[in-house]
């Protein structure tokens, strides 16, 4: 996919050494099961060092490993027995600066985007509410969320809290994973 340069590391380990060594680069694939540790401490070291594209490949569909992984800041999360054209969907997805999971996982998100006590589901969100998680998806800040609807990013924040408590998560990349999986945003 063109990439110019690819570092690989076999261990939770090996990963950190490289990540220090090289700083952030324009894409990290990880895995979940690394034989010394956990790949989710990974991901958030990596966001805490100023890695913006962070993809996970991993075996597991389980609900918490994925709402884990998002949570510690991966933007995406592919299944290691998907197609070649899933996982490079996933990617492209991510290096164009949005959020993507394996297809396969969206009943299982959906049902995560419930919060608790309410029957809130992606398909409750407003008009308004869609174009700005859609505006989200695209890899958008809130300013340039602003600007292209006309509002300031403050409103926009007010969206985003909005949805946030619709979907019974914070983080915008969860957010669009969830609506995403559920046909809502594209």
């Amino acid at each position: 996919m063109g990439a110019g340069t690819v570092y690989e590391a076999a261990s939770l380990a090996e990963a950190r050494a490289q990540a220090r060594a090289t700083g952030p680069c324009g894409l990290a694939v990880l895995d979940l099961g690394l034989p010394d540790g956990n790949g989710l401490e990974l991901v958030a070291e990596l966001r805490a060092m100023g890695w913006k594209r962070l993809v996970v490949l991993a075996s597991s569909n389980d609900a918490y490993a994925v709402r884990s992984a998002f949570k510690a800041g991966a933007q995406a999360y592919l299944l290691k027995s998907a197609t070649g054209a899933v996982v490079t969907d996933g990617v492209k997805h991510v290096l164009g600066g949005g959020v993507y999971a394996d297809p396969t996982l969206a009943p299982m998100l959906v049902t995560g985007a419930k919060v608790p006590g309410s029957d809130n589901t992606p398909r409750d969100l407003s008009a308004r509410e869609v174009e700005v998680l859609q505006l989200v998806a695209d890899g958008q800040s809130n300013k340039e969320i602003g600007e292209a609807m006309s509002l300031s990013p403050l409103t926009v924040k007010s969206h985003l809290a909005r949805i946030g408590h619709k979907l019974g998560t914070g983080d915008r990349a969860h957010m669009v994973a969830l609506t995403m999986r559920a046909g809502v945003v594209h």
